[in-house]
């Protein structure tokens, strides 16, 4: 029961979605995993740590 309603929530027969620069060819759903990896290592960097706030003796 469980994998008919989950095959029902995304159709997964038709073809991808590209995008395309030239001779690079790179799918959607790769690009917004490329995109949300770069944010949190952005995030990481701005981010100040927790230990850093302290003031030392």
């Amino acid at each position: 029961m469980i994998d008919v309603v989950s095959a029902s929530i995304v159709n997964l027969t038709h073809p991808g979605h590209y995008l395309h620069w030239g001779f690079i060819q790179l799918s959607l759903a790769n690009s917004i995993v490329i995109l949300a990896m770069l944010a949190v290592f952005v995030l990481a960097l701005v981010l100040p740590f927790r230990s850093g706030r302290r003031s030392r003796r």
